[in-house]
């Protein structure tokens, strides 16, 4: 363990994961835990060995013992939080998506290099063994040049309380957001840039939040990625990397799957790997935002800025389709 100290703000499911990769021998640890509910907060604190608690989440931001804040907030809160990070000069890690629009995410890159601060989006994916995989696979030429991306990421929620986070509008619900994003950014990722032209169709339900989000997208030199990610049925939730020589597979549930398989044209191969997680696969992303918050670098390598960005662009687009369609 190293004596990278954490400060968490949010601690709800997605924090629970990101404190119990902790345990991993080559991360830092939890020091103190942001939440509304003192009794909530300790109960947290406890449980991952948090010295802390703060109901005041600024008093937090402004603990000179922690190193950086992760943020686990519903996506609506992101911007100010994060904000109120980079103006104390905090280095911060926040969950995906890292704001609801394009222009809070650029208002942000904007102010972490002013302050000269770190800011990291937390898609952890990118730095599972699986990808790291793909990656190197692609490299070797093992599928040859890439073609088309496919994936998707649909489940059957519970519709019946408009207040719940994946409906409620006030708290930035919808299927994009919360999964499609997984969709937009590794296609943007394997294919190494943006989309060009988007074509988007899909569904607004009853709270005005897209229940089915469906997109195609094309790139340079005539490749192209399609996804579907709903609220309204239980999907394949695979990712497919296709190419001229080959195709990968990232299994079900992709976005945080311990499997890949490589199928060759050439010799009708097929390659399963197992790589699993040192715990649950979120110890890789905190591994990175500490290792370039010590290099006393403002983003990482990896999930750039610039990426990010992009990854908003691309779903802002989308859902501006989207609206436009069905309203």
């Amino acid at each position: 363990m190293t004596n990278f100290k954490w400060g968490i703000i949010g601690p709800g499911q997605i924090a629970n994961r990101f404190a119990g990769a902790l345990a991993a021998d080559f991360v830092g640890s939890l020091y103190a835990v942001g939440c509304r509910s003192q009794q909530r907060g300790e109960e947290f604190a406890k449980k991952y060995g948090g010295e802390k608690v703060y109901t005041n989440y600024q008093d937090l931001i402004n603990d000179e013992q922690i190193d950086a804040v992760y943020i686990a907030t519903p996506h609506n809160f992101h911007f100010e939080l994060v904000k109120s990070c980079l103006k104390a000069k905090k280095p911060v890690l926040c969950e995906k998506p890292l704001t609801v629009t394009a222009a809070q995410t650029a208002e942000l890159i904007e102010l972490a290099n002013a302050n000269n601060t770190f800011l990291m989006e937390a898609m952890w994916s990118l730095y599972l063994p699986v990808y790291l995989q793909a990656n190197k696979w692609i490299a070797e030429g093992k599928i040859g040049d890439i073609q088309l991306i496919r994936s998707t990421f649909g489940f059957n929620i519970p519709k019946d309380d408009p207040e719940d986070r994946n409906l409620n509008p006030n708290l930035a619900g919808g299927a994009l957001l919360d999964r499609g994003v997984y969709c937009v950014a590794t296609a943007q990722w394997f294919m190494q840039e943006k989309a060009q032209n988007i074509q988007a169709m899909g569904t607004i339900g009853e709270t005005g939040v897209d229940l089915t989000s469906m997109a195609n997208l094309s790139y340079s030199n005539n490749k192209f990625a399609q996804f579907n990610t709903n609220l309204v049925c239980k999907t394949e939730n695979n990712l497919h990397i296709y190419g001229s020589e080959g195709r990968i597979e990232i299994s079900n549930m992709f976005w945080e799957s311990e499997e890949i398989t490589l199928y060759t044209n050439e010799d009708n191969s097929k390659q399963t790997l197992q790589l699993p997680f040192a715990v649950n696969g979120f110890e890789y992303e905190i591994a990175e935002a500490e290792k370039c918050i010590k290099e006393g670098k403002i983003q990482s390598d990896v999930v750039t800025h610039q990426f990010t960005l992009n990854t908003m662009q691309t779903m802002d687009e989308i859902l501006e389709q989207l609206r436009s369609v069905c309203n």
